[in-house]
Formats: structure tokens, C-alpha cells, sequence
């Protein structure tokens, strides 16, 4: 069994609950009012731009840094700097928090003494973390020396040795290649199994979509949507579709945009090449629409040539809550 306590997974406690959470910096507001909760057993992803505020969250709740007002709870207990209690709470940094030159096997008994292991059940825990890794064969080997994806599959072990019931996992697979993402993927399936409840934080949407049961969505210091990836699509883009169509005319045909703007919620782009068109927008009912404006299209004197539609995204939500615009802060 992975969980150090099973029983707690009964409390009437969420694993973390977070009310009206603010932290300035100067003249910057980090955190907001800041509300939200991580249900027992949950994986909830955390998403948001640059400069969202995630960064400083996670430092919170991590207990690195205290905010300036609001209430943090861990299993219904308050959480202070100096009191977060290690058999409750694993934190996975984004930077790796390995020892280049020890071995895998060092690191492990390192961070296992770390977290108050000792004797057998420090031994069975870094037998148990080396299996899970898959990394047993390479146990006496410098960490310095082994790939992206094995260093941050150390860096997960090092973060969950002592059994802890909840983790904070910050981009788990930023950098590594598309295997290591499936195996990391698959150890963090098995500590949600034995019942860990865990934040995860994520640049990835695809990632969002696959490792997570519900959403927080942060934005300049507030969290701006809040659930399943279907309850955020509809209360954010509903029902419409992206449509893109590749066309030509055939003859003088009518006015284009014109026809296009009675079957079209949003016209998102509109390109003229020397051997067609290709236009994207976004439609409502597109069962019932679509036919309708091919129909008028073909009618008046436009050939299409193809058609795609699209399904909302994740990615479509995030900007729309978000902006599309870069930002480097």
C-alpha cells in the first residue's frame, strides 16, 4: 500500500482548502482572494498564464512563504511554514531537487532519512521507489549521468517516499520526451489508485485533459473557472464548433463575408491565395448550419473543396478565459 494513513481518506475534510488567499509583493498583487478546494482522493490541475499567480500558490501552500491574508487548510488542520506536517504533504518542485552527484540509490536514502524513514522501512521504501522508477538496474549510477526522464522520475520518488497523503506536483514532465512522459504518466495513475490526492500544476492542455478530474484556471491572482473540462467548455464556448472551409470561385459570386456572417458566431480568419480561400469560424448548431451555408455557397457560385470541423479544446477555454496575448512576466 502506497498511503501512510488509509483511514483519513473517510475525514469529512477536503485534502486542501483554500479561502480568500492574498500575497502582494510591493506593488504586485500575486494573490487575489484566492478560494478553492482539492478534494480527498482528487487529481485537480492547476493551469494559468505567465504571471497567473500559480507560482506563488503552490509556495503557500507548500509552506515556503506565508501569505498576507486568507487560510490555508491540510486536512482540515491550518498550514504554517513551520508545521507542515511531513506525513501529510509531498512537494515534486519543477526544478529538479536531486543530487547530481550522488547515485540513485543515495538520493533516495538522502530524502527518505529526510522524511523521517529509518532502518527497514527506509530500506523498503528505496527498494520499493527504485522498482517504481523502473530505475533498479541503475542504482549505483550517477544521477548526473542519467536522461531528463530519469532524473525526474528520481525527483517524483524523492517527493513521495515517505507515503505523504497529499502531493503538490509542479510540471512533472516539463522537458522530457514522450516515453518518460508515459511512465511518469503511469506512476502518478498508481498513487492516485491508493488514494493520494494531488495538485498538479501544467503548461501541457493535453496533459490537463489526461491526468486531471477537475480544473482551477488562475488569472492575475484569481481564479477565474473552476471544474470538469466538459463544465468549463460549456459555460465558456457552449455548443459552437470551429469550421474551417477551403474554397474557390467558380464564377462572380456574392458577397462573401456577408453570407458567411448569417451562419457564423465569430469570423477568426479569412485568407485569399491565387488558388482559393480558406476561411475559419466558429458556429453554432453546426448539424443543422453547416449544411445550410454549404448549400448557399455552392449556390452562389463557390466550390468547396474541404471541410474540418472542430470540437472545443481545453486549449480553446484557456484562451478564451485567458487572452491570447503573450506574456513574458
Amino acid at each position: 500500500m502506497f498511503m501512510s494513513n488509509p483511514s483519513s481518506l473517510g475525514s469529512k475534510y477536503p485534502a486542501i482548502l483554500v479561502r480568500n488567499l492574498r500575497k502582494r509583493f510591493g506593488a504586485h498583487i500575486a494573490l487575489d482572494g484566492v478560494g478553492f478546494e482539492l478534494k480527498r482522493g482528487e487529481r485537480l490541475g492547476l493551469l494559468g498564464p505567465n504571471g497567473a499567480g500559480k507560482t506563488t500558490l503552490v509556495r503557500c501552500l507548500s509552506g515556503r512563504i506565508r501569505s498576507d491574508a486568507g487560510e490555508i487548510k491540510l486536512e482540515g488542520q491550518s498550514v504554517l511554514p513551520e508545521a507542515v506536517g511531513s506525513a501529510v504533504l509531498g512537494i515534486v518542485p519543477q526544478e529538479l531537487a536531486i543530487y547530481q552527484d550522488l547515485t540513485a540509490y543515495q538520493n533516495l536514502c538522502y530524502f527518505g532519512r529526510f522524511h523521517g524513514l529509518r532502518g527497514s522501512d527506509l530500506k523498503f521504501r528505496v527498494a520499493w521507489a527504485l522498482e517504481w522508477t523502473g530505475l533498479k538496474d541503475r542504482r549505483s549510477q550517477l544521477v548526473r549521468h542519467f536522461s531528463g526522464g530519469m532524473k525526474r522520475r528520481i525527483n517524483l520518488a524523492c517527493g513521495v517516499l515517505h507515503q505523504p497523503r497529499v502531493l503538490l506536483l509542479d510540471e512533472p514532465t516539463v522537458g522530457v520526451d514522450p516515453q518518460s512522459r508515459d511512465r511518469i504518466y503511469a506512476m502518478i495513475d498508481s498513487l492516485s489508485d491508493e488514494g493520494c490526492s494531488i495538485l498538479l500544476t501544467t503548461h501541457h492542455m493535453d496533459e490537463a485533459e489526461s491526468q486531471c478530474d477537475r480544473l482551477v484556471i488562475m488569472d492575475r491572482g484569481r481564479i477565474v473557472a473552476d471544474g470538469s473540462i466538459d463544465a468549463l467548455i460549456e459555460r465558456t464556448i457552449g455548443s459552437t464548433r470551429w469550421v474551417r472551409l477551403r474554397f474557390r470561385r467558380t464564377q462572380d459570386a456574392i458577397d462573401f463575408e456577408k453570407l458567411i456572417d448569417e451562419f457564423s458566431t465569430h469570423i477568426e480568419e479569412f485568407i485569399d491565395f491565387e488558388e482559393g480561400s480558406v476561411v475559419k469560424i466558429r458556429m453554432n448548431e453546426v448539424a443543422r448550419n453547416l449544411p445550410l451555408l454549404i448549400g448557399q455557397l455552392e449556390g452562389n457560385g463557390i466550390a468547396i473543396e474541404d471541410i474540418e470541423v472542430h470540437a472545443p479544446s481545453l486549449h480553446d477555454v484557456f484562451i478564451e478565459l485567458t487572452g491570447e496575448q503573450l506574456r513574458d512576466d
